[in-house]
Parts: C-alpha cells; sequence; structure tokens
C-alpha cells in the first residue's frame, strides 16, 4: 500500500524520459508523449569562455565552418563518452528541452541506451553525466535489447531473437532469449565508418578531398551494397588535391559500393560469426523467425538482401528503424518493474565502487 502511493507520488512529481544516446544522434522519449526530441549529438563550444554555444541541428551546421575559437564536437564517440563535461551539458540541454512545458517537482527518472558490452567504468560515466544534468533515476539498457523490445520481440519468452542495430558509431548484433543477451558482438564499423571510407575512396580514386557531411549526404542519397536496375549518381564538390582549387565530380552508386565493401563484408563475417557460437536451439528459432535490422545504417538500399543471400536467413527490416530503440526506452518506462530484468545492474551493484 505504502509502495503504491509513493509511486503515484513518484509519478505526479517527476517526469519519465528516456534516451537513446548515440553516437550520431540523440533522440528523448517522454512517457506519454513520444519521441520529442531527435537531434544530432554534437555540441559548439566556445573555447575562450568555455560555455556551450549550441547544442544538436545547430552544432551540426556548424561543423567544419567554425573560428578558430569556437570548436564543434561531437561528445560521444563509438557509442560512449569521450568528453564526459560537454555530455553532461548535452544531457542537460536535452532534458530541460524535454520538460520545458512540464517540469515537476522531482528529477526526471530516465532510461538510457548504450551500446552491448561496454565497460563498468563507461556504464558509471553515462549514469553520472546524466544524474549530474539533473536526472533523479538513472537505469542503463544495452541498446540492441531497447531495439528489440522497440520492435516488440517477445524478449522475455524463452524464445530465440536476433538483433542487428547499426547506428553511428557502433554496430550492435545480439541474439536474445528469456530476458537477457544469450550472445552478443560490438563492432566499431556503422554510420561513421562507411563515411570514412567514401571520403578515402574519394580521394584516393579523384584525388579531391571533402567533408564529413559530404560523405553522409552521398552515401544517404545513392549508397547501395547491391546494384540496381538503374544506375545512380550524383555530383560531388571538393578541393583538388593536386591543384588545391574546387573542383566537382560525378560519383556513381557503384563507386560507393565498392568504397564500402570491405566494411560490409566485416559486418557480414561478424554476423556468421555470431550465429557460429548461438546455441542449437535458439538458431532454430532465429531461422524460423529472422533476423531485423535496426539503426540508421540498416536504411542503407540492399542490405538486408544482401545478408539474406549471405547468411541464409530471412532478414526484416524494423518499422522506423531510426527510433527503435528511442521507442524500446519508452516501452520500457511504461512497466519498469516488469522490464527490470533487462536492465544493466545498478551502480551500488557493480564492483570497484567509488
Amino acid at each position: 500500500m505504502i509502495l503504491n502511493r509513493f509511486e503515484k507520488l513518484r509519478r505526479l512529481t517527476s517526469n519519465d524520459i528516456g534516451i537513446d544516446l548515440g553516437t550520431a544522434n540523440t533522440l528523448v522519449y517522454v512517457r506519454g508523449t513520444g519521441i520529442v526530441i531527435n537531434e544530432p549529438s554534437v555540441v559548439a563550444v566556445n573555447q575562450k569562455t568555455g560555455r556551450v554555444v549550441a547544442v544538436g541541428k545547430t552544432a551540426k551546421q556548424m561543423l567544419g565552418r567554425t573560428p578558430a575559437h569556437i570548436v564543434a564536437v561531437r561528445p560521444i564517440v563509438d557509442g560512449v563518452i569521450s568528453d564526459f563535461e560537454v555530455t553532461e551539458e548535452m544531457i542537460t540541454y536535452l532534458l530541460n528541452t524535454a520538460q520545458q512545458n512540464n517540469k515537476k517537482l522531482f528529477g526526471p527518472r530516465v532510461v538510457v541506451g548504450v551500446p552491448s558490452g561496454i565497460t563498468n567504468v563507461e556504464i558509471r560515466a553515462v549514469r553520472d553525466a546524466t544524474r549530474n544534468a539533473g536526472a533523479g533515476e538513472v537505469h542503463i539498457v544495452e541498446e540492441p535489447m531497447a531495439a528489440a523490445i522497440g520492435i516488440r520481440l517477445p524478449v522475455k519468452d524463452p524464445v530465440g531473437s536476433m538483433v542487428i542495430d547499426i547506428g553511428g558509431g557502433t554496430t550492435d548484433i545480439a541474439v536474445i532469449s528469456l530476458g537477457g543477451v544469450v550472445r552478443a558482438r560490438n563492432l566499431r564499423i556503422a554510420g561513421d565508418k562507411l563515411d570514412d571510407d567514401i571520403i578515402s575512396y574519394i580521394r584516393s580514386e579523384f584525388k579531391i578531398l571533402i567533408g564529413e557531411k559530404t560523405a553522409e549526404n552521398i552515401k544517404i542519397a545513392i549508397g547501395a551494397v547491391l546494384a540496381g536496375e538503374a544506375p545512380l549518381e550524383a555530383s560531388v564538390k571538393g578541393r583538388d588535391l593536386v591543384t588545391g582549387l574546387p573542383r566537382e565530380v560525378i560519383i556513381t552508386d557503384s563507386d560507393i559500393r565498392e568504397a564500402i565493401s570491405q566494411s560490409i563484408a566485416s559486418l557480414v563475417e561478424a554476423t556468421r560469426e555470431v550465429l557460429e557460437t548461438t546455441p542449437p536451439e535458439v538458431l532454430s528459432d532465429i531461422m524460423n523467425r529472422g533476423i531485423y535490422l535496426a539503426g540508421g545504417g540498416a536504411l542503407i538500399k540492399g542490405l538486408a538482401e544482401l545478408l539474406e543471400e549471405e547468411i541464409k536467413i530471412p532478414v526484416h527490416m524494423a518499422e522506423d528503424p531510426l527510433t527503435s530503440v528511442a521507442r524500446g526506452t519508452g516501452i520500457i518506462l511504461e512497466d519498469l518493474e516488469s522490464f527490470k530484468e533487462v536492465l544493466i545492474q545498478n551502480e551500488d551493484e557493480l564492483p570497484y565502487q567509488k
């Protein structure tokens, strides 16, 4: 009775917020409202004053265009915090923006998605940054688990499910059953790595230097891992490495396919390795139910078809793969008690306490 009254009081006096803390984009889910923020994980800092100038879309527009004293940085690298103070500022901005019309007495209860396989120290960094940003209660969930919950897979049942969550900095390949991860692999091959591949290829083949934003735009516009019926092409502007002057060239989808081929092959091989170590009963479930793709990287044209062709198991694209993890944190918030088993243990249960 007392617990029920306390829970009712907590709901009236605090917000419930889910955060997909990604390398490329951060999404924020507010219970009862849905996804309210989808911003790039970029922060612009004035080095003279040490103050944050901009966060999210505004800061991303500054990438490569700032004066010397303003630096646009990505505080999340490969899914983990690389700059604690800047990450804290970013989370504070996100929480304040999410609650701006509905601030309550106590700090919000927050569920944060992190890559699988991160260390206790990295988990503690996420927890501390979120608490310092104003959260009253912090829970951590692995992103492939959150994605599986967001896709509405039966993660708590004795049935095997497989999710490949391709984000900006990392790809999580996970086999899930009975509320836990049976087998998992975390790769540093994801959206950012494919952008780097495109930059390197264009520099080497066309002797033109382009930026990250241009590479990302090309990848989205004409990127494909399988040849289509009609060739795709896009014009690219950059700096000629020979003359130092601006130059424009035409890039085709076959160029992009060649540029990213090695990374895609590594992704397929990693998926095969996870399947090879999966228990036979769970593997049988996956063969019947298929593999689910989530995350922004899943939107690369032809990826699902290529995986299906290579590993001989049906591959399904999640509905709205970009928001799978954020939706999963929202579902967890709706019934936190029943999803306790899928969360990473609290700080006081971890070894090497402070």
